[in-house]
């Protein structure tokens, strides 16, 4: 299918030839089909990326064709021309029959071609996004995780490598790189799957009631001690527990914690009977493991315990290529949690996403997107959906006279960011940037117009 592929259908044959004509002018490869068998053959052999419906709506209500699609080309965009037609049927058109958009005859070609360009643009993000959710399927996911780069390759080879064993692990990586989903997936393909999984985060409880939660207290044991409590070590038992940022653990309560993994027994507070455990210890930590040693933040001994198997988690930075997988499968998981409509990114807020440093990792991007999802009213996230991430942050990243993009880039997405870039660097002086950019000042201000009628930038 070509992206600028487009199906005309007229039963008039002077009237498609024109319109034909008229769309080959532009840009598009165009055919005309005049009846409705030849059109829905047509689609099934040229597979257009967007229909031109100029004869089914010779009487109002009359949708055959959109109909006939609908049956088996549910996503393919369709703009009617119709011979007659009011406000109501418009409406109808679109909400009802799913119709891209809906013009009533005479045809201002100027807006017909604005609709045609947008149209195409939904079509290709569509067919893109249909691409990654087989991806997905096929070959972009492991478990919990999303991606396919030879990074987060390397991280699966190691969790099916471990999780088969009863092995404790130590999983190391910066902040929000997925440490905990590497420990889910770990437990999920154990033979304790079926088992209590237990995740702790030792830097979020506070010091004096960390004992409590690890091991369990008596009634009666200290203070505010109302009732019995098993701790973490408990109701894991038989399964499996995580112990995320465990350097932030008191030195003094990881004596205790080593004493537990060597005698696979604890005490709860108050109490002077041990009880056995069967628990497989997970830790993870985004501290360098021997720098915190080193400062006395972690155990040498403990590390040893724990770090008997070590799977490093590569930052986002280094799995640049997993972005458009990890994104798509978020848009479609987080749309879902919030009950929006949004389910695919358009190639500029794909591109925004990719210059983007992100210093948070996947925890930040996940962030990103799903503000995006809860405020985005369409089926399609924007560029401006991102604000304030990532676009503004992108461009302090970056040199101050300098742009970076990757091989590959859409002419015209170059030619706009050279624009943008510019006008930030001029500090939107448009006269200026024209004259640094080498154009007329009304050629930038159409350039601006254009961006703004697709949705690219929200103000000059």
């Amino acid at each position: 299918m070509s992206t600028r592929s487009v199906l005309i259908y007229e039963t008039d044959r002077e009237s498609g030839s024109s319109l034909r004509d008229l769309l080959t002018s532009w840009g598009y490869h165009a055919i005309v089909a005049d009846d409705i068998p030849g059109a829905l053959k047509a689609v099934n052999e040229f597979k257009p990326a967007l229909v031109v419906d100029g004869g089914s709506k010779e009487s109002n209500g009359d949708f055959e064709l959109v109909r006939k699609l609908r049956q088996t080309n549910e996503e393919l965009p369709v703009v009617l021309l119709a011979q007659q037609g009011s406000i109501e049927d418009a409406v109808h058109a679109i909400q009802q029959e799913g119709v891209y958009h809906y013009f009533e005859k005479p045809i201002d070609p100027n807006k017909l071609r604005l609709v045609l360009d947008r149209a195409l643009e939904l079509s290709e993000a569509k067919r893109e996004n249909e691409l990654l959710r087989r991806q997905l399927q096929d070959r972009g996911a492991f478990g919990e995780l999303v991606g396919n780069s030879d990074p987060i390759r390397k991280v699966y080879t190691l969790i099916e490598q471990v999780a088969p064993s009863s092995a404790s692990v130590l999983i190391t990586g910066d902040s929000g790189t997925g440490k905990e989903l590497v420990a889910r997936t770990i437990h999920n393909m154990s033979p304790r799957k079926d088992k209590p999984f237990v995740a702790i985060n030792c830097s979020a409880i506070p010091e004096s009631l960390m004992e409590s939660e690890l091991f369990g207290h008596e009634k009666g044991a200290f203070t505010g001690a109302a009732s019995r409590r098993q701790g973490c070590f408990e109701l894991a038992d038989t399964g499996t527990l995580l112990l995320d940022e465990i350097g932030e653990m008191p030195p003094l309560l990881q004596a205790k914690l080593l004493r537990v993994i060597e005698e696979r027994a604890v005490r709860r507070l108050g109490s002077r009977k041990e009880i056995q455990i069967d628990v497989r210890l997970l830790a993870a930590t985004n501290r360098k493991t021997q720098q915190a040693v080193d400062e006395g933040k972690l155990r040498e001994d403990l590390l040893y315990r724990l770090n008997v198997f070590g799977i490093q988690l590569p930052p986002l930075s280094e799995r640049k290529e997993d972005l458009p997988l990890l994104a798509q499968h978020l848009v479609t998981q987080l749309a879902e949690k919030h009950g929006r409509p949004a389910r695919f990114l358009s190639p500029s807020a794909l591109n925004a996403l990719q210059f983007h440093a992100w210093p948070g990792n996947v925890r930040e991007l996940r962030n990103v997107i799903e503000r995006a999802v809860i405020i985005c009213s369409g089926d399609q996230i924007e560029r401006h959906h991102f604000a304030p991430y990532p676009i503004e942050q992108r461009e302090r990243l970056r040199n101050e006279d300098t742009i970076s993009l990757p091989v590959g880039t859409p002419l015209e997405e170059v030619e706009r960011q050279m624009i943008m870039r510019t006008l930030h660097k001029t500090k939107n002086n448009k006269t200026r940037a024209a004259e640094l950019l080498g154009i007329s000042l009304k050629t930038l201000h159409n350039k601006l117009n254009l961006y703004r009628e697709r949705g690219l930038i929200n103000d000059e």
